[in-house]
């Protein structure tokens, strides 16, 4: 049978144009339970607060890769995306992990800059503009990070921006010292789970680097759960190897510096890592009330580490389908 008329799309002399700047989220939330029990809640504090941060001036489309999420997550995302707070939602059928969901976003992501996060990181006032401003001050930069933190282990701090230390120590803009005030250093470390008596001793000896140029004032380091680079930079690094869910996320960082790019964090804690609790404070955090007897049993070195590899056994057999 002949074709009936003409497709109406041919008519169409515009069609919209992507934003200059692609922030891509990742996220898997095999259920909600447990761990998981208040994920779902973290993912939508996140979501809006990129949608309540966008600056005018910098427009940008959000880009979230679903690595195979339960039922009601994906009824979430695909409700965010018909609201219009996601430009582009991708739906794995499978885990393919996360630097696995880099190589597919990293090479999929129309904008010029590419800001990448997990999808427990919430975003606060300004933090695009920010990073934005030590592309602009800095020469050669690689990846900003919009909140200064220390890495664990803190080795990697200079092991894997050396690169900017060397250019830093030439141009003569380099401090070295604490510099971190406690409360922008625990914010992030307690968030990780450590304890206030692990996190004081790495406090006690932190030494950090602060570069100041071009009128605007950065950190040494960048971290891989939240960054924003040019996507030129990060084409010339995919595609990574990717053979489990989270490992090898290093290698990123590793890579920037090697490639003679600068690895750097805003002076202000401009994002915040929720973890898998969802916070009523979202200001900077004091230091926290001490444990209660049973959770400083559970935090007991050989305690935590069995309970984690149990859950992490439980976790591979009913959900990763790995064993």
């Amino acid at each position: 049978m002949p074709r009936a008329g003409h497709n109406p799309a041919r008519f169409v002399e515009k069609v919209a144009q992507p934003a200059e700047i692609t922030v891509a989220v990742v996220n898997c939330i095999p259920f909600l339970a447990g761990y998981y029990e208040q994920s779902l809640d973290v993912l939508k504090a996140v979501i809006e607060s990129l949608n309540a941060t966008r600056e005018p001036e910098h427009p940008y489309d959000v880009m979230v890769f679903d690595n195979r999420s339960c039922v009601e997550v994906r009824a979430y995302l695909k409700q965010a995306a018909d609201e219009g707070k996601i430009q582009y939602l991708i739906l794995s059928d499978t885990n393919i992990g996360k630097i696995g969901a880099w190589n597919f976003m990293f090479s999929a992501a129309p904008g010029e800059y590419v800001v990448f996060s997990d999808s427990d990181i919430l975003f606060r006032p300004g933090w695009l503009s920010a990073s934005l401003a030590l592309f602009e001050a800095f020469p050669n930069v690689g990846m900003v990070t919009a909140r200064p933190h220390v890495p664990l282990p803190v080795e990697t701090l200079v092991e894997y921006s050396t690169t900017t230390l060397a250019w830093a120590r030439q141009m003569g803009c380099l401090e070295e010292g604490r510099l971190l005030d406690w409360e922008t250093f625990w914010e992030h470390a307690g968030s990780l789970g450590m304890t206030e008596d692990e996190g004081r001793k790495i406090y006690d000896h932190l030494t950090m680097y602060r570069l100041n140029y071009g009128g605007q004032t950065a950190f040494v380091g960048a971290g891989h759960f939240q960054f924003m680079a040019r996507r030129e930079v990060l084409q010339k690094i995919i595609p990574l190897s990717s053979k489990q869910p989270m490992r090898g996320e290093h290698r990123l960082d590793i890579v920037i510096n090697e490639l003679g790019y600068l690895r750097l964090m805003t002076e202000k804690p401009m994002v915040v890592h929720l973890g898998n609790r969802l916070s009523v404070d979202l200001a900077p955090a004091s230091s926290p009330k001490r444990r209660s007897l049973l959770k400083r049993i559970l935090y007991l070195r050989l305690i935590r580490k069995v309970l984690l590899w149990l859950n992490n056994r439980i976790f591979r057999l009913y959900f990763l389908n790995l064993d």
